[in-house]
């Protein structure tokens, strides 16, 4: 640190997958999982509620020095927020289906002509 007058470095290992190559930049937080959208060049981290502002830093400094780092757009979102939507959307999918239906036997599908 003498040598860079006293400046303070981060060093992450260089990884191909972007998953943990996201994972590893947004580190000291731990990452749980990490949604990638290839398109987009976009991803959404997602964190335990307790690691979310590790994971952002002071002023968004730690998320923007990992976008920056790896050259994706990266948020940051609580795990317990993405379980909430998940089970919500789940939770659609069903009532928009309604109840299930008996699936006939599949001799009652046969035609015989």
């Amino acid at each position: 640190m003498d040598e860079i007058n006293g400046e303070k470095i981060d060093i992450i290992e260089w990884n191909y997958d972007v998953e943990k190559m996201i994972a590893s930049a947004l580190s000291p937080a731990k990452v749980v999982k990490v949604d990638i959208k290839e398109s987009k060049k976009e991803a959404i981290a997602y964190v335990a509620e307790d690691q979310l502002s590790l994971a952002i830093g002071k002023r968004g400094q730690n998320v923007r020095l990992a976008a920056k780092l790896t050259g994706w757009k990266i948020d940051v979102v609580p795990l317990e927020k993405e379980e909430k939507e998940s089970s919500a959307s789940k939770e659609r999918s069903r009532k928009k289906a309604g109840p299930k239906k008996q699936a006939k036997p599949s001799w009652e599908k046969v035609r015989i002509i």
